[in-house]
């Protein structure tokens, strides 16, 4: 390797994109083609990055293995970054593997981080979390030592364990630190912050107040009976019952439990829970069936009984029942929370991060465009949406987990 492709290397690995270009920018051999890559990606430009790591991969040829699975592997980052979750995920495993096979193993500990951090965006976090076990970082540079505590990070916020999230935030600042790449710190800043912003409301006896994660965890392991408006569960600190699947159901629930301990009217659940706005018989009998279902479904945690006027909610063992609600509710909160992160997004990424299909997100985001809280840019395939931070806006923090087989 010659001298001005180790330079442009060095420059790259301390997060300086221009010095690197000041070496390579006129020449088109493979190496500097893929530093070349390297670098627009850094500088924001994807697309130029892209085509650049493509004409090194070709460029090097069957017999440079291990040069084209590096390509590879910074193309598999840029799809990450760039929100194309539909980049195969053969691909960066086939690159992983033949680097692995040829003693490269930072950059197949990269691969293999890369992998996790795509099933942690899409909601697989048993998956993330037994590939992340695979892993050990010891032997890992600064820079991809502190993205691998940020994956820890990231995988302990979505199980709400905030002690676990934040040791895991200062191990990554203080590797951070020694690379000197000031995009890490600012991402890590970013990560950190968000455990310092408000990520549900809690509603009880008709009061209503800011959590943030950490006061979600300790409501959770309290004892208290919560029906949890983010998740679409009703639990307590042993039991969760999952409605996510049954609105109707969960909607009857939050409803109960925002009045407890009072009983509801028959009106109020009838529209609440099936947005009739004058009630009939047919109603009222739909209620009395769907009622005894969720008298079934929550049988471990709480009981469901008629009064006068309606139904009221009573916990078994649970000395309180509250409510917890995201920060702001409005129509396609969850496509919104997404959004948020401040990166572009195609709809095909939201459809397979939320679980739901690519039609139903297309027809969210046109109402959101609509009312002009995200925006779009480019044509067909290449239609990205993305919307400035919002204060007080919904986070994906406390969104649905996906499950195995899900």
């Amino acid at each position: 390797m010659d001298s001005l492709i180790t330079a442009a290397a060095c420059a790259l690995a301390t997060g300086d994109p221009i010095g690197a270009l000041n070496q390579i920018a006129l020449r088109d051999d493979a190496p500097a083609l893929a530093l070349r890559g390297i670098a627009m990606a850094q500088l924001g430009d994807l697309i130029r990055a892209k085509s650049l790591l493509r004409s090194a991969a070709r460029a090097f040829g069957p017999k440079e293995a291990v040069a084209r699975a590096r390509c590879l592997v910074a193309e598999a980052e840029i799809a990450l970054v760039s929100r194309d979750l539909g980049w195969p995920a053969k691909v960066l495993d086939a690159a992983r593997a033949t680097l692995e096979e040829h003693g490269d193993r930072v950059n197949g500990a990269h691969a293999r981080s890369l992998e996790v951090r795509r099933l942690l965006l899409i909601g697989h976090l048993d998956e993330a979390e037994r590939r992340l076990s695979e892993l050990d970082p010891a032997p890992f540079p600064p820079a991809l030592r502190a993205a691998h505590e940020l994956v820890v990070a990231g995988i302990a916020i979505r199980r709400l364990q905030t002690k676990a999230a934040r040791a895991a935030l200062a191990r990554a600042e203080r590797a951070a630190r020694h690379t000197g790449i000031p995009a890490l710190t600012a991402e890590i800043d970013s990560v950190s912050l968000a455990l310092d912003t408000p990520a549900a409301r809690l509603i009880a006896r008709g009061e209503e107040r800011l959590l943030l994660l950490e006061e979600v965890e300790a409501l959770l392991a309290s004892g208290a009976l919560v029906a949890d408006a983010c998740r679409h569960v009703v639990r307590d600190s042993r039991t969760v019952v999952s409605l996510a699947t049954r609105p109707v159901l969960f909607a009857l629930a939050r409803a109960l439990a925002e009045a407890w301990p009072a009983d509801v009217p028959r009106s109020t659940l009838i529209a609440c829970a099936f947005r009739a706005r004058h009630a009939d018989e047919s109603h009222r009998a739909r209620l009395r069936v769907e009622v005894g279902r969720l008298r079934v479904a929550l049988l471990p945690l709480a009981d469901v009984s008629a009064t006068k006027r309606g139904f009221a909610l009573a916990p078994r063992h649970a000395g309180a029942l509250v409510v917890l609600a995201p920060p702001v509710e409005e129509p396609h909160a969850a496509v919104l929370a997404f959004l948020v992160d401040g990166e572009s997004w195609s709809s095909s990424a939201l459809a397979l991060a939320l679980g739901a299909s690519q039609r139903t997100v297309q027809r969210a985001l046109d109402s959101l465009a609509a009312a002009g809280k995200v925006q779009s840019f480019g044509r067909g395939r290449a239609r990205r949406w993305m919307t400035p931070p919002m204060p007080g806006s919904t986070t994906t923090l406390l969104l649905p987990v996906l499950l195995p087989g899900s």
